[in-house]
């Protein structure tokens, strides 16, 4: 018996193709074992994502990307001690496209490997100039998605990018999830060596909301440990959020292993992290992601800033 197509999916063969190619993506992004059919209104949706895709490359080439920096603090002294770069995309006519629109589509279509990488070369060539321009010698967390982690060039990327910025590595932290190291543990475990190796920090970031195993975090070379806004947004009020904050800065002090919570959005979180520890912070109780000019004058302002009167 044959199978007919529903008139609306299409009149000839080159259209029912096209219109079967954009149903398959919208599963795909529904996730694995999901089916859609073909609707209509998929053809907008698809054109606006060819159009965001298009616009990113142009975004690359033309350099409508910056980074913003957001101040870490430490705990205990109160001094600024580093930063970490984020993404933004300036667009000439729609302005500023926040990262949760254009990041998830950039892993998608593979953009987020350039885009690591232009990350990487500019967070180390801005910290250049800050050490030129006299300013306080302080670390740059970059986050790098599980895709580049995964590539054989990613530690050609970073040594090229130490090298031309002639900055020291341990200036630089690479931010890794839990999903990102956990995908080939092996692997995973021998390049975070050989990045040790080099001198560049590595910190796991979003921890507890993943899988990883005790026994895996034990072998992975790891610097530090982030604790995940998500348990941080409501201690000391939430009970169980307390006590996991707690658990993560007790195990990771255990192995040797410093701490930085993010989301940190008022006094009374950042006395319960402090008193518990914590060895280092960021959010916006602190400060915002700041423009590079504006980050700058922020490190010249001082070495030591009063965490209890944030500017």
């Amino acid at each position: 018996m044959a199978c007919r197509s529903n008139p609306r999916d299409g009149d000839h063969a080159a259209l029912l193709f096209k219109n079967a190619d954009i149903a398959m993506y919208r599963a795909k992004e529904a996730g694995r074992n999901s089916f859609r059919f073909y609707a209509p209104d998929m053809n907008a949706r698809m054109s606006e994502r060819l159009e965001m895709e298009s616009g990113l490359r142009r975004a690359l080439e033309e350099n409508q990307l910056e980074l913003h920096y957001q101040p870490k603090m430490d705990l205990k002294s109160g001094r600024l001690v580093g930063s970490e770069a984020l993404v933004r995309w300036r667009h000439p006519v729609n302005g500023m496209i926040p990262p949760a629109q254009f990041i998830p589509l950039a892993e998608e279509c593979g953009l987020i490997v350039p885009i690591g990488a232009w990350v990487i070369a500019t967070a180390c060539a801005q910290l250049r100039e800050w050490l030129d321009a006299g300013c306080p010698e302080i670390t740059v967390a970059v986050n790098v998605s599980a895709r580049q982690f995964q590539r054989e060039d990613l530690l050609t990327v970073i040594s090229q990018s130490l090298l031309e910025a002639k900055i020291p590595a341990r200036a630089l932290v690479l931010e890794l999830t839990e999903s990102a190291v956990m995908t080939d543990p092996e692997k995973a475990t021998d390049t975070l060596t050989r990045l040790r190796e080099i001198g560049v920090a590595v910190s796991l970031d979003d921890f507890g909301t993943g899988y990883s195993s005790l026994s895996y975090l034990k072998r992975f070379p790891i610097d530090s440990l982030k604790i995940d806004q998500s348990f941080v947004r409501d201690i000391p009020n939430d009970a169980e959020d307390a006590a996991i904050a707690v658990l993560v800065i007790s195990l990771a002090h255990s192995l040797g292993l410093s701490v930085i919570a993010e989301g940190v959005e008022n006094l009374t979180q950042l006395d319960f992290l402090r008193e518990r520890d914590c060895d280092e912070m960021q959010g916006y109780y602190f400060s915002r992601p700041l423009m590079a000019k504006d980050f700058t004058a922020l490190l010249r302002e001082s070495s030591r800033l009063p965490l209890d009167s944030p500017p």
